[in-house]
């Protein structure tokens, strides 16, 4: 079996509906003695250019590992979804379990946020705090 990384986003109106087709998704997956890996719902969000009219979507990213009628089947509902805008689908060399860069950019903005710095900006014991630029 080989690894994917799949990526697909959905229309706004159906933002309800990610967690049913995640599922379903999954359904499809495990019925056919495949893997996911990682799973990450990355919400709605600003896309970079309009398609068919709409400005905003949600984001999945799905780290899977599966034969090859699998990848079909899944490609295939995706390509007769409406809910479905885009999708894509890109062969690994082995399986992703660690969290994408987009779910780190979401932690260090969250901590930013909260008023907390991240690790890296930490002040180091007996220095004093780093002056503001």
């Amino acid at each position: 079996m080989r690894h994917y990384e799949i990526v697909f986003i959905v229309h706004p109106d159906q933002s309800e509906q990610v967690p049913q087709m995640v599922e379903r998704y999954k359904g499809v997956i495990a019925g056919k003695n495949g893997t996911v890996h990682r799973l990450e719902d990355w919400g709605r969000r600003q896309l970079t250019y309009p398609i068919a009219k709409v400005h905003k979507a949600h984001y999945v990213l799905m780290n899977i590992e599966c034969d090859n009628d699998t990848l079909t089947e899944l490609e295939h509902s995706f390509k007769f979804s409406d809910a479905v805008l885009r999708h894509l689908i890109v062969k690994m060399d082995k399986a992703v379990t660690g969290p994408s860069p987009m779910m780190k950019e979401e932690k260090s903005k969250s901590m930013m946020e909260r008023g907390g710095a991240p690790a890296e900006f930490a002040a180091e014991p007996g220095r004093a705090e780093r002056p503001a630029a």
